[in-house]
């Protein structure tokens, strides 16, 4: 993918995963567990597969000013999304929303 190779390329080296319960995003190769207050989503792009619509996914650009890191976070998106209801989900759904938003109806931070 472009994207994630752009990002690479601006430092998001991490490889990032959601854990099994969906409350940490781990960077496995340093042994980190990052909790929704540990991280920044700082950009996310969205892709829809070339046959299938309902096969899309979306790349997060993640960072983290506690653990020192940039990392790429890749999850389903659309009909295969992950359901989780954790903080993590919630956080990353919401700079998909605020972050599209114009003037009053956007997020004050």
């Amino acid at each position: 993918m472009d994207a994630t190779n752009d990002l690479l390329q601006r430092g998001y080296t991490a490889n990032l995963s959601f854990e099994d319960d969906g409350e940490t995003i781990d960077d496995k190769s340093n042994n980190i567990q990052m909790h929704a207050d540990d991280f920044e989503v700082d950009e996310f792009f969205r892709f829809e597969g070339p046959s299938n619509p309902s096969d899309m996914s979306i790349v997060y650009a993640i960072s983290s000013a506690k653990y020192n890191i940039k990392g790429v976070l890749v999850d389903a998106y659309g009909t295969y999304a992950n359901t989780s209801t954790s903080a993590i989900e919630a956080k990353l759904h919401h700079h998909q929303v605020s972050d599209n938003l114009h003037g009053e109806d956007r997020p004050k931070e």
